[in-house]
């Protein structure tokens, strides 16, 4: 319990009152503490009663001057309307850019070919937010591609062969070109009762290897194999079924369902239509088009490692029939895939089959594997073989062009000097060029390519 500080003070008061109404006599000195006494009462009285004053007044709200409210008044003002100022950098926001510089060096060396030539090519793609529908969202995709060299095919003397050595070259045009330009939205699927996965609609000019017949480790000739037979399926694109325009896309549109498997696999399915022909550079009507369809299995097809499987089918209603001059219905299907095997090792196959057409060559096979420099304590490296056969067809036997198979060797070792620079030595070796019987080939080349 609490004791007031004059509670002494008020006891010896009393005290000495009681003793003079007893009628005690009191001397001098005891009259002179009384006086005190009752002074110090006096002042304590005061004191309790400015202590209420106070008391009273801090109870009572505080009233802020009315110029001083204002200006708080203000101040909150300000300070909202500077949160809600955008920021500068929010347009760019899921922005993303990227460009690359690449150089090929290739000597050829086989019977009556020995060239020595250079090529370049640089390449600047940009995705952008396209901006969302209900759930859907939307992206925009533009890439601009110049180059320059024709590569060993420009040669004065050109190796001659079904497939080119050096598929980075393009179209010899130092000037940029807009290589692809798209539109892309993504449709969740069950987004209420759960995800089952999205649809996906693109529309514009279009690469068709972007979407189709894709591989992991042969797939980007500007970092992976050189020669155009391991970059997509031969009879596709050596033997010219996919059909796009002159620089490498057509307009189109595709369609696709990609459903989530096992908690992180995917299984897609898509359709795409594609111009082709004439149509594909924008010269005549959207008609008989390249059509293909694809099914590709994706995720941790091994135990713990990462694969893709892919099959697919497509028909071409323009197509080149290479043996008569003039255009015709091609048909085919081919297989992709690339699967890991180990910590540091995956393979890669491609299989494609002509059903309807012309061609040099109606049956090829690729398949090869890539190491990379984890092995060796270089992360960043990758070592890379690959062979492949592309089989002559029975027409272009017949009209004595040549006979069996052109048959592909390639052996790349690409060092990542640092994170914007690789350098790739690699050499390549073709057995029967176009199955014409000639001399083996022997290309060695250095390609550099600066990325950001």
């Amino acid at each position: 319990m609490r004791i007031p500080r004059a509670l002494p003070l008020l006891c010896v008061v009393a005290g000495l009152s009681g003793a003079a109404q007893a009628n005690e006599p009191v001397s001098p000195a005891n009259a002179d503490v009384t006086r005190l006494l009752q002074s110090l009462q006096d002042r304590l009285s005061r004191l309790e009663a400015r202590n209420a004053e106070l008391e009273r007044r801090l109870a009572e709200p505080l009233r802020v001057p009315e110029s001083v409210s204002a200006r708080l008044e203000d101040v909150e003002t300000e300070v909202l309307s500077l949160s809600r100022k955008p920021d500068p950098l929010e347009k760019f926001a899921g922005v993303a850019v990227g460009a690359s510089l690449t150089v090929v060096a290739q000597h050829a060396k086989g019977g009556a070919v020995s060239a020595t030539e250079l090529s370049a090519r640089a390449d600047v793609e940009v995705e952008l937010p396209g901006g969302s529908i209900g759930q859907a969202e939307g992206k925009i995709f533009a890439h601009f591609r110049a180059g320059d060299g024709d590569g060993l095919d420009g040669a004065a003397t050109p190796p001659g062969t079904f497939a080119t050595t050096n598929a980075t070259v393009f179209m010899n045009e130092p000037r940029p070109v807009l290589m692809q330009a798209w539109y892309q939205l993504d449709i969740p699927v069950g987004a209420a009762s759960g995800n089952l996965g999205q649809v996906e609609l693109t529309a514009g000019k279009i690469d068709p290897f972007g979407f189709f017949d894709g591989n992991n480790i042969a797939d980007d000739e500007s970092e992976g194999f050189m020669n155009l037979a391991f970059v997509h399926n031969p009879l596709l694109d050596a033997g010219g079924d996919i059909g796009v325009g002159t620089h490498g896309a057509s307009p189109g549109v595709r369609v696709a369902y990609v459903s989530d498997v096992n908690g992180g696999n995917n299984l897609t399915a898509s359709l795409g239509v594609f111009g082709t022909g004439s149509g594909a550079d924008y010269l005549d009507t959207f008609t008989k088009p390249l059509t293909i369809a694809q099914l590709e299995y994706a995720g941790k097809t091994w135990p713990g490692l990462a694969g893709a499987y892919r099959i697919y089918a497509w028909n071409n209603g323009r197509a080149e029939d290479q043996i008569n001059t003039g255009d015709e219905k091609h048909n085919g299907w081919g297989l992709s895939f690339d699967q890991q095997v180990a910590a540091h090792t995956t393979l890669f196959a491609r299989y494609g089959n002509s059903t309807k057409g012309h061609l040099n060559f109606d049956r090829a096979y690729t398949l090869g594997a890539q190491i990379d420099g984890g092995v060796w304590g270089r992360e960043g490296d990758r070592l890379g073989l690959a062979y492949g056969a592309l089989k002559t067809s029975s027409e272009y036997v017949n009209a004595g062009s040549g006979s069996g198979s052109e048959k592909i060797y390639e052996l790349f070792y690409a060092w990542q000097a640092n994170d914007s620079l690789q350098l790739t030595p690699s050499l390549q070796y073709i057995d029967n060029p176009s199955g014409s019987g000639a001399d083996d080939l022997k290309v060695w080349g250095l390609r550099a390519k600066l990325a950001y």
